[in-house]
C-alpha cells in the first residue's frame, strides 16, 4: 500500500483481520488515509467511520433462532435471514486529524458520532 499510495482504505470485518484492527487503524492514520470499516470496533479503536450490520442486532436475532430450536423447530425449516439493521458510526476526532470535514447531512444520518 505504501508503494501504490491509494486515496482511501476500506477494511472488511473479516475475523482473520479483526484481531489486527488496532494496527490497521494506526497504519491508515500514519499514512493519512481516510478509512471506512464494516465494524464499529474499528471506529472505537480510532478509525474514521464504519458502516455495517449491527452486531448486537445480529446476536439478538440469533438468540431468537436458538429459542425456536430449543422449542422444537427443525433448523432446516427456519428461513435464512439477512441483516436488516445497519449502523453508521463517525469519528470526528479522526476526521479532524485527517483534515476532513464531514458533511452535516452525513453527520445527521449517523447512528453515532464519536467526538
Amino acid at each position: 500500500m505504501k508503494r501504490q499510495q491509494p486515496d482511501a482504505l476500506f477494511a472488511i470485518g473479516d475475523p482473520l483481520i479483526s484481531d489486527f484492527r488496532r494496527q490497521i487503524v494506526d497504519f491508515a492514520s500514519a499514512q493519512r488515509l481516510p478509512a471506512a470499516y464494516s465494524l464499529r470496533e474499528y471506529v472505537e479503536a480510532g478509525g474514521l467511520m464504519s458502516y455495517g450490520a449491527s452486531i448486537s442486532d445480529l446476536v439478538r436475532r440469533a438468540a431468537g433462532y436458538v429459542d425456536k430450536i430449543l422449542q422444537g423447530a427443525k433448523p432446516e425449516d427456519l428461513p435464512v435471514e439477512q441483516p436488516t439493521k445497519f449502523e453508521l458510526v463517525i469519528n470526528l476526532k479522526a476526521a479532524k486529524a485527517l483534515g476532513l470535514t464531514i458533511p452535516p447531512l452525513l453527520l445527521a444520518r449517523a447512528d453515532e458520532v464519536v467526538e
